[in-house]
This record gives structure tokens, C-alpha cells and sequence, in this order.
């Protein structure tokens, strides 16, 4: 009864508030495969198990209707999104390049990031770039492609912490915070600080400065700790839970309904739209799906980023090719035990699509920074199993009308 409670009351915050979020479904179906999912079902307290799933239903005018289910949602239990904080600052970048509304500010111009504040690097070009440039269409390119965090950086010091709870805020996820910086040890104040960015159109004219911005408004303290030890950086063993208190924090739902906003925009409530054209959100979704061994710059080493690196739900760790038919579109998220995956899966050919995102804690021994974490053996595997279980459910599901991908795959 009590998941029943706090996922209605979850639900008020974001999409479909008029309807009831169904908690029995995904356990039923995780049950029918007992070999795959009996250990974790005995005790997903254990995995700290969290998953929530969208049913995609189209009308004959190919108008999408949703239906959601969760499995154990719970606000009060604390994971950290690692890398998934990447996909709404990407998206939180272009809504803040269309409200400034400069003329000749684009996702493709020129970013000159000054040093400020202790600790900052001056930064004026991007060696990943094919002109050398740093732009915010580049640093979104290497977020989803390969989920680089210097990339989720420069994002960062361009909108700015405040900035970016006030405008998660206005669009109803009003318990997500984001900030801190990616990788980078820094501390509460440090992450307040901001860099300058000067602003440089294709001439080379300087046509506008961000000032450095400084995040006056009080944070919260989660009060979260887990975890029976953790590693400092001198590599010592401290035998006491990891303070969580003062990290990146965004629920679950709010993770899968930002991407579900971008998506299905027209579908999105007014309020939670972020302000994005047409050719914003046609950006998003290609580099959302396309792989690293399908950019063409900069290029990877396919030894390290492999055709499904970072498509967890349904490929898990395989390093051979996706379906041809399957397409991905996602972001996830590995730090600490905690690995995640948000993701919307479609397959043209045989007409199946749904959302389907998840969060499972992979630490058995307890112990935190340890580089000892359980992804390999539980993680992995439980995320490919989980999604060719939901795969297969949707295709073998009824529907009275086949949908159309037209406006999704160009």
C-alpha cells in the first residue's frame, strides 16, 4: 500500500495526473521469468530496484495515449543519476539559447569559457570539434554519444546551478537538483561559482557575455547516506555510510517524463514544455539514438565504444551490433553501484514502441569507491533481460492502431 501512495502521489507532479499509475503489472510480468529475475524479486530493497515503464497506445490519427506503471517508486529512496542529470542539461541548453533570443546565437556558435574562481580552466576550443570550436551542438553530440562529462561541464557553467533548479522547477520536477559538475571534485561553494562565456559569431565578433553567475538560493540536505564503508581519495577505508546529502539528486519519473517531453512534445502539457523548435527537438532525437561507431566526427575506438555502449535496456554489456531494427533512444547513467538507464525503444518494422527506464544499485559488498561494483554480473545482465522482456511483451500486445514513426524517424 505504501508504493501505491507515494507513487500517486508522483504522479500529481508531472504527466497524466488524472490517471492512477498501475504498481502490480511490472512485477507480474518480472515473475513469469523466475531464471532471470527471482534473486532480485526476493530482495530488491537489496538493488535498491526502481523502474517505471510507459504503454504507448495511437489513435487513428496517430495521436499517442500513454499508460504508466512502476515498480517500487519511491521519493525517500535516495539513488544518485550519475550521467542521466546530462540529458536535461542538454536539453535546459537549447531551451536557454531560445529565450535569450540573440541574433546570431545559435547551438553552433562559438563559446570562450573564462577562469573566474579557483579552480577553473580557461577554455577556447574543443579538440573533438571538426572546426576546433566549442559549441553547445557539440558538447550535446558527445553527451549522448558517448556520455562525456567535460562535455556536461561546459553545459553546466552555461546555464548555471540556479538557473537550471529554477527552470526544472517551472516545469514541475521541483525535488531535482543538479548541482554539482561531472568528475570533477569541487566543493558546495565551488559549485555555486560559474565561469564567464563570451559569445563569438562566425566572424569572430564578440556579440555576448554571460556573466559568472553565483547561486545565492539555499540547497537542501537529503539527509542520505548508504553504503557500510567507502574509499577516500587517499584510498583508505572508512568504515561509515557515503554522504549523499549534498550530490545531484532527480527521481525517476522526472527523468523519464523530461525525456517523454522531448519525445512527445506535442503530447506534453504547455507547462512542461521546454522552449524548443522544431529542428531542437529533431537534434535531440538523432543523437539520442545514433551510436558512436556511427559518428563520423569526432570518430571513437570501436575497443571502447562499441555499437551499443551505453544502450544498457535491452543490450546490457554485448559489444556486437544493435538490431537493425531496433532503435535506441536514451540516456544512462553508472557511479557509485547505482546504474540507470532512461530510455525510449522503437522497432519500425514490426510497429512497437515504449518507454521503459530504470535504476538498480549494484554493490553487494557494501563498499563504496571501491571500483568493486556488481555491473558486470547483475547490472548488465539485468537490464538486457528486462528490456527484451518488455520488447517482447509489446510485441506480442494487440493494438488497434499501428503507429506511424514518421515525425520520430525522419
Amino acid at each position: 500500500m505504501k508504493y501505491w501512495i507515494i507513487t500517486f502521489f508522483i504522479s500529481l507532479l508531472s504527466f497524466n495526473t488524472k490517471a492512477q499509475i498501475n504498481t502490480t503489472f511490472i512485477e507480474s510480468l518480472m515473475k513469469q521469468k523466475p531464471e532471470q529475475f527471482g534473486a532480485i524479486l526476493s530482495n530488491p530493497a537489496e538493488y535498491r530496484l526502481q523502474l517505471f515503464y510507459t504503454q504507448i497506445d495511437r489513435d487513428k490519427n496517430n495521436v499517442p495515449h500513454f499508460k504508466e506503471f512502476s515498480y517500487r517508486l519511491n521519493p525517500l529512496e535516495y539513488f544518485y543519476p550519475a550521467s542521466t542529470v546530462k540529458m536535461p542539461m542538454a536539453i535546459m541548453a537549447l531551451d536557454k539559447i531560445n529565450n535569450l533570443n540573440i541574433r546570431g546565437f545559435s547551438k553552433s556558435t562559438t563559446l570562450y569559457y573564462d577562469s573566474v574562481g579557483a579552480r577553473q580552466e580557461t577554455i577556447y576550443n574543443n579538440p573533438y570539434a571538426l572546426n576546433g570550436k566549442q559549441t553547445i551542438e557539440q558538447a550535446i553530440k558527445e553527451i549522448f554519444l558517448v556520455s562525456d562529462n567535460n562535455a556536461a561541464n561546459r553545459l553546466f557553467e552555461f546555464i548555471g546551478q540556479e538557473e537550471m533548479h529554477s527552470k526544472l522547477a517551472e516545469k514541475g520536477y521541483k525535488d531535482a537538483y543538479i548541482r554539482n559538475r561531472l568528475e570533477l571534485g569541487r566543493t558546495q561553494e565551488e559549485s555555486r561559482q560559474t565561469q564567464a562565456i563570451d559569445v563569438f559569431d562566425d566572424n569572430g565578433k564578440n556579440i555576448y557575455h554571460i556573466n559568472a553567475q553565483y547561486n545565492k538560493q539555499p540547497l537542501p540536505n537529503y539527509n542520505a547516506f548508504l553504503g557500510k564503508g567507502y574509499m577516500n581519495n587517499n584510498d583508505s577505508l572508512i568504515n561509515a555510510p557515503l554522504d549523499f546529502s549534498v550530490k545531484n539528486r532527480i527521481y525517476l519519473n522526472d527523468l523519464h517524463h523530461i525525456l517523454q517531453s522531448v519525445i512527445f512534445y506535442d503530447q506534453t502539457p504547455k507547462a512542461q514544455q521546454f522552449n524548443l523548435t522544431k529542428e531542437d527537438r529533431q537534434f535531440l532525437l538523432k543523437w539520442m539514438h545514433t551510436l558512436p561507431t556511427e559518428s563520423q566526427y569526432p570518430t571513437y575506438d570501436t575497443a571502447d565504444y562499441w555499437p551499443a555502449y551505453c544502450k544498457f535496456i535491452y543490450m546490457g554489456s554485448e559489444k556486437g551490433p544493435i538490431p537493425s531494427n531496433i532503435k535506441i533512444f536514451n540516456k544512462v547513467g553508472d557511479a557509485y553501484g547505482f546504474l540507470l538507464d532512461i530510455s525510449y525503444i522503437v522497432d519500425p518494422v514490426n510497429k512497437v514502441e515504449f518507454m521503459l527506464s530504470g535504476v538498480i544499485y549494484c554493490n553487494k559488498d557494501g563498499i563504496i569507491n571501491d571500483s568493486k561494483y556488481d555491473y558486470d554480473t547483475v547490472g548488465y545482465p539485468f537490464y538486457k533481460n528486462i528490456g527484451r522482456l518488455f520488447y517482447d511483451y509489446e510485441l506480442k500486445r494487440k493494438k488497434t492502431y499501428l503507429p506511424n514513426f514518421d515525425s520520430i524517424l525522419p
